[in-house]
């Protein structure tokens, strides 16, 4: 029994050591971990997402290089946000075009393809300021089959062109003699009803553009747009030929005043709107023969169009009858408009021979 209190007083420091032991086992490793922490820091952010570090190197370069504060963007609506003139050389465009005619086309199919358009077969971009408001005049009567043709193709011609622009089929009413240039200066009056135009593209129905880098739309001087048809063996047919597809703009067709109003069945009109043009010192400019290729539907001559008689004796006075016979001198009347989603179809009254 007279060991026992050797034996307390060794179990006491023997349990004291322990105590201590642990004590500064737990020390050591509070400040170990306190050490580390900042390293396991920087660690977890060097594994995130590259995407977030180069978000954060371009606010850097964003501030350094910009002498203004930038609003952000999440304050700024699409309303705010002024958009630019669209482009010389619009992005969407794809050159040459394949133009058939063997496949059927239905309005109903040509309607699907073109939601974009607004009633009355009207268009604007939406991504830029177009830099041109173009009226497209199509004279017309009974060819609701070429007429199907022509909006199939141009309707995603005119959008990948980023015009402003809008379609006018000006349409004879009755049997009595065709009157093109009379039609084409009642599209020009009734367009401008509609709009502010300040170009104006005249085209036959039957009439196909094979590039789309062939702009519809207006140049310093009046533009021959169908310079090579595939019925011309892709060759301009003679220096002065303007037919078929031409554009003017609002002044340049003022200065001319306009079409002639007395060209009764086929041919001669062409003829005469180009001695207007050339009287009043203008020149015509055209694109080059191959983005200038068109394609024509062949068709035999709509009746009530034989060939004009008096042409020629016409197309020899234009310089003394242009200032007395065009848009100033213009009379007709308006049966119907019609405002479908592809066109506006405008069926008018010319009067007779």
């Amino acid at each position: 029994m007279r060991d026992a209190p050797g034996n307390f007083n060794l179990l006491h420091r023997t349990c004291s050591l322990v105590v201590l032991l642990c004590f500064l086992h737990i020390s050591v490793t509070v400040i170990y971990y306190m050490r580390n922490s900042d390293l396991r820091q920087t660690f977890v952010q060097n594994q995130q997402s590259p995407q977030i570090h180069r978000k954060l190197a371009e606010q850097r370069v964003t501030t350094e290089e910009s002498p203004q504060r930038l609003p952000s963007v999440s304050n700024v609506t699409e309303t705010e946000r002024k958009l630019e003139t669209c482009p010389d050389n619009p992005p969407r465009l794809v050159g040459p075009l394949r133009v058939e005619f063997s496949d059927p086309v239905t309005l109903d199919l040509v309607r699907s393809e073109n939601q974009a358009l607004q009633p009355g077969g009207r268009f604007k971009p939406t991504e830029c300021i177009a830099q041109q408001k173009v009226a497209i005049i199509i004279p017309f009567r009974h060819r609701d089959e070429h007429l199907k043709y022509w909006l199939y193709y141009l309707h995603p011609i005119l959008q990948r062109q980023q015009l402003d622009y809008g379609i006018y089929v000006i349409n004879q009413d009755g049997e009595d003699t065709f009157n093109r240039a009379k039609l084409l200066n009642i599209g020009y009056a009734e367009a401008l009803k509609e709009y502010d135009y300040d170009c104006f593209v005249f085209s036959d129905v039957d009439l196909i553009p094979m590039d789309d880098r062939n702009f519809y739309k207006c140049y310093n001087q009046p533009r021959h747009l169908s310079v090579s048809m595939d019925k011309f063996g892709f060759r301009l047919p003679y220096a002065q030929y303007f037919g078929g597809v031409s554009s003017l703009s609002k002044e340049q067709y003022l200065k001319i005043n306009g079409f002639p109003n007395n060209y009764w069945g086929w041919g001669g009109e062409d003829d005469d709107i180009f001695n207007r043009v050339s009287s009043k010192g203008m020149s015509i400019s055209r694109p080059d023969g191959v983005i200038g290729r068109c394609r024509m539907i062949r068709h035999d001559r709509d009746k009530q169009n034989d060939p004009n008689p008096q042409r020629f004796d016409r197309i020899a006075h234009t310089r003394e009858t242009m200032a007395s016979d065009g848009i100033s001198s213009l009379t007709y009347n308006v049966v119907n408009i019609e405002k479908d989603q592809l066109f506006t179809k405008i069926t008018v009254d010319v009067g007779k021979p």
